[in-house]
């Protein structure tokens, strides 16, 4: 049986001192997120309460087959506790799963750090300072980078406190935006998906609806802008999606019309869940493929999506480009290397779009079975 293991980092005038099991962290439990925790299935998750900051560290480290659990740090205000520790179990398994499906030598992990309200820049940089104490707890368990929510100083930052900081090169001190290499790997897996649908992988006069035009969603644009593609693009910040439009001559949607919008592909490059029983239904397009984490509610909304025609191509798969690039970044492999790396998605899509039209299956299936191989492999 997987066990929750909760461990505090004390701060303390003479450093940051270790106090075991007697935290009360697990008191605040309520029966929905002891369920979570119960199907999750991971190794276990490492917590700290900033308390001064009103902010809570969670570390969850969700598999170590094929290699330490490695994962971003997402920074992020939530409503409670409980909904980022959470984000963090599902994010975990799902590097799980985007590292098998690579076939890269990692495990699952993410470290989310969960705030009450935005801080100020000195109360974040005490919070990362925390963060590291309990990143060298860990002794290498868990390497990490840049995610949701911080940025490349972050990770700079950071490197100077902990050697678990993935995605820099410690010759330079130069840290590697993951973003364009994200976005990278959208394309390829996007570009696979289109000659599978529809036979040909070209872009030219395709109308693509972008969800978050942000570090990911941004770099995704330009680079359909310049395959031809006719792009319509939806943001929370109005303003933001607007200036890229100007740029890329493209046109804006108002927040709630990406759904029904048709289109031939549906890209969410913002946050999660947005394929469920309640937006489903309005879709009108061919295809999703985006760099969104955790992009469907439950499995079930695969199936969903398959009984209406439109193929869905694994988030885990198709946003595995940043991963890909920067956990091997100042490893001595060559930048053209990791670049192929990234570009690999999309012969891995079309390998699953494949195995699953042999199958009349959802490429979510055959993804999953082709990790599951992956974790079967002798040695």
């Amino acid at each position: 049986m997987r066990v929750f293991v909760s461990v505090c980092v004390r701060i303390t005038p003479s450093g940051y001192t270790r106090s075991g099991p007697e935290s009360t962290f697990c008191c605040m439990f309520d029966p929905a997120t002891v369920q979570e925790l119960d199907s999750w299935g991971g190794l276990g998750v490492y917590s700290h309460r900033a308390a001064d900051l009103d902010a809570w560290i969670f570390v969850a480290l969700h598999d170590d087959r094929l290699g330490p659990p490695t994962g971003g740090t997402r920074l992020k205000v939530y409503a409670c506790p409980e909904d980022g520790l959470i984000d963090a179990l599902r994010l975990s398994r799902g590097m799980t799963q985007k590292w098998a499906a690579i076939e890269l030598p990692f495990g699952g992990g993410k470290a989310v750090l969960c705030l009450s309200r935005a801080l100020g820049t000195e109360e974040k940089r005490r919070l990362l300072e925390a963060y590291a104490a309990v990143l060298n707890t860990l002794r290498g368990k868990f390497g990490t980078g840049q995610d949701l929510g911080t940025t490349a100083e972050d990770m700079r930052f950071l490197a100077g406190l902990s050697a678990s900081v993935h995605g820099i090169d410690r010759e330079t001190g130069q840290v590697e935006d993951p973003g364009p290499h994200t976005a990278l790997g959208v394309h390829a897996a996007m570009r696979s998906a289109f000659k599978h649908r529809f036979g040909s992988d070209s872009f030219g006069g395709r109308t693509i609806v972008i969800e978050g035009v942000g570090d990911v969603g941004a770099p995704l644009a330009r680079m359909l802008a310049r395959d031809g593609a006719r792009l319509l693009l939806v943001d929370f910040d109005e303003a933001r999606a607007a200036a890229l439009a100007r740029e890329l001559d493209a046109e804006t949607l108002a927040c709630g019309d990406q759904f029904a919008t048709p289109c031939d592909v549906y890209a969410p490059c913002a946050t999660g869940a947005t394929l469920n029983p309640e937006t489903i239904p309005e879709f009108v397009c061919e295809m999703v493929c985006g760099s969104a984490n955790n992009q469907l509610l439950s499995s079930a909304d695969a199936a969903r999506l398959h009984a209406r025609g439109i193929l869905y191509v694994p988030d885990f798969v198709a946003n595995a480009g940043g991963a890909a690039y920067c956990s091997a970044l100042g490893t001595g492999i060559v930048r053209s290397e990791l670049e192929a790396r990234v570009l690999n998605i999309g012969t891995i899509v079309s390998e699953v779009c494949e195995e699953a039209a042999a199958r009349n299956e959802t490429l979510l299936a055959a993804a999953e079975r082709r990790v599951e191989r992956m974790f079967d492999r002798p040695g």
